[in-house]
């Protein structure tokens, strides 16, 4: 029983750390909730742009079998 107890006290720690360690990450940048969501906005559009551009620059180059 020894060796289930080591477990569970392990658990709580392990989440007591990721707890602790994800509350900083989330105001790092110093942005607002507005700010945040414009800007991953524009990086999403961005990425989507790259996207489709990219397949379609793909297709063309190849040849049917």
């Amino acid at each position: 029983m020894t060796r289930g107890n080591q477990r569970e006290l392990a658990r709580q720690k392990n989440a007591k750390k990721q707890n602790e360690h994800g509350k900083g990450k989330r105001n790092e940048d110093g942005l607002s909730a507005a700010a945040r969501k414009q800007r991953d906005a524009a990086i999403m559009q961005q990425k989507q742009k790259k996207s489709d551009g990219g397949g379609e620059g793909s297709k063309a180059g190849t040849k049917p079998n």
